[in-house]
């Protein structure tokens, strides 16, 4: 045999090797994974066929269940018409058409009792033939995103609130949002004409505006870098020039003006109550790199929160920021970021993680909207529990930014005094966002309350005040709604979970 025909043989031989073990290991060692892949098209249509336990809200609203039919899915998705659009962006849909969204499609197999703990826990039912589904609670209740959205007014935007005692959301509403029947149906001309419709809507309702769309933060993002200056070792009697404008470094006689073109200055608390540019824009200036090494530990320009590397539920687009290493050649731009403008862009859902650090003395815990789940004797099979995602600062300066928060909304001063409740300490900071030329301003609020014992981290967010007026700042318009939102909550008794004890409890 010559050389080149042994060499030939050898090859086929290895190529024949791999191709056995690559089989193997696609049939073997990922059987499981490939089988219960959102991407396998015969696992979606064994699902539509199955029968699918419900999911409840905190307060046990039944928020999506299934029922019989007569067609070949034999299992029709109902979203009760009460609370359909109100926890739409949260909970999703199952779509023939479409696959599934939110919480149906990060705990189908939780829904459809297929997990090892579900099948464990029904042996009787699996010898009878019944199928195990399970029950999905949800950490947020009917109560709560009700508020919120009756807070919001059917302005664009988003209120999100979670409890900083355990990081479950209990309120995450979007606005506008949609009605999930349509896109559940089992007739595919009225999917396609309510996903055409939907998807054509320049307002977008099928974004879930909480968690998955960026805004510049504005002044609420101050937070974050009056946390990172004192973190650093920044003299809170520090005086600061008083200004109507700062002149940008590596500019042309570029200037960064305080809003309304007013002049302030003084300590950098002062330049925090009354919301200062020309203040931060300095500190921001004067921490340099610090300032971009130290946001990410408030989950900017860091990966979402995960529990699995895929990301948590609901899944938080990632924040941008100012990269480290960058603050030479972009002085003006960190001056900018430093007042919540220019690179800085978050969801809604991540300046409530802000504010919940603050009330946390620091720690910011993983956000998550699920519960637990139940087994249909209401049993207990799995319960996410309580994990801390960061820490963003220590405790002390958490305690001084707690004072820092309480003077914006009780010093005659502050910007954000329409957030005072009668006998409630709430501290909060307010945010009115510069946008696209020619659009008004995003306003912004964030809060926690009662400050001496937080329960509630409240952020919200209207597009472009809510108003044709270029006014409508976040004091104006979102303080008041964070203020009806927090008195609602700290007024009704906070609902039992079916999981035991408080939503999200260990």
């Amino acid at each position: 045999m010559n050389t080149g025909i042994r060499r030939v043989g050898i090859a086929v031989v290895v190529l024949f090797v791999g191709l056995v073990a690559q089989l193997t290991y696609l049939q073997v060692g990922r059987s499981s994974q490939l089988a219960n892949t959102a991407a396998n098209p015969r696992k979606f249509f064994a699902d539509l066929r199955r029968d699918r336990g419900p999911i409840e809200t905190a307060d046990r609203t039944v928020v999506a269940f299934s029922a019989p039919t007569t067609d070949e899915y034999k299992h029709q998705r109902v979203y009760p018409k009460e609370t359909a659009a109100l926890f739409a962006n949260v909970v999703g849909y199952q779509s023939i058409q479409h696959g599934t969204v939110g919480v149906e499609n990060t705990y189908s197999s939780q829904l459809d009792g297929r997990t090892f703990d579900q099948q464990l826990k029904s042996l009787a039912d699996a010898f009878a033939n019944k199928q195990p589904v399970g029950t999905v609670v949800l950490t947020m209740s009917r109560l709560a995103q009700g508020t919120a959205a009756f807070a919001l007014g059917g302005k664009r935007g988003s209120v999100v609130v979670l409890d900083v005692a355990t990081g479950g959301v209990l309120a995450a509403y979007s606005n506008p949002t949609f009605d999930p029947n349509p896109l559940a149906s089992h007739d595919p001309a009225k999917v396609k004409d309510a996903f055409t419709l939907l998807t054509k809507d320049p307002e977008n309702p099928l974004l879930a505006r909480a968690w998955r769309e960026l805004y510049p933060p504005g002044s609420t993002f101050k937070t974050v870098t009056a946390s990172i200056a004192l973190q650093n070792g920044v003299d809170v009697n520090k005086t600061f020039p008083v200004l109507d404008r700062i002149p940008l470094p590596q500019t042309n006689g570029v200037t960064l003006a305080n809003f309304g073109g007013e002049r302030c200055g003084g300590s950098l608390l002062d330049g925090f109550i009354i919301s200062c540019n020309t203040t931060f824009a300095q500190v921001g200036f004067d921490l340099g790199e610090k300032f971009a090494t130290g946001i990410p530990r408030f989950g900017v320009q860091t990966a979402p929160p995960s529990e699995d590397g895929s990301g948590i539920d609901p899944p938080i687009v990632a924040s941008t920021g100012p990269l480290p290493g960058t603050f030479q050649q972009n002085q003006p731009r960190f001056m900018q970021d430093a007042i919540g403008q220019n690179q800085v862009l978050v969801p809604p859902m991540e300046m409530a993680l802000v504010a919940e650090a603050i009330a946390n003395q620091g720690v910011i815990l993983q956000p998550h909207v699920v519960d637990c789940v139940l087994d249909p004797n209401d049993k207990v099979v799995s319960r996410v529990g309580v994990q801390q995602y960061k820490r963003a600062v220590d405790p002390a300066t958490a305690a001084t930014m707690t004072q820092f928060m309480l003077g914006v909304v009780n010093d005659p001063r502050g910007t954000g005094t329409a957030a005072q409740i009668p006998g409630v300490q709430v501290a909060g900071k307010t945010g009115t966002a510069e946008t696209a030329a020619g659009q008004n301003p995003h306003a912004w609020f964030i809060s926690f309350a009662p400050a001496d014992h937080p329960r509630y981290a409240v952020a919200v967010l209207v597009e472009h005040g809510g108003s044709d007026s270029a006014e409508a700042t976040g004091g104006r318009v979102a303080a008041p709604i964070a203020k009806q939102v927090l008195q609602t909550l700290l007024s009704t008794a906070a609902p039992t979970s079916p999981c035991g004890g408080q939503p999200g409890s260990p």
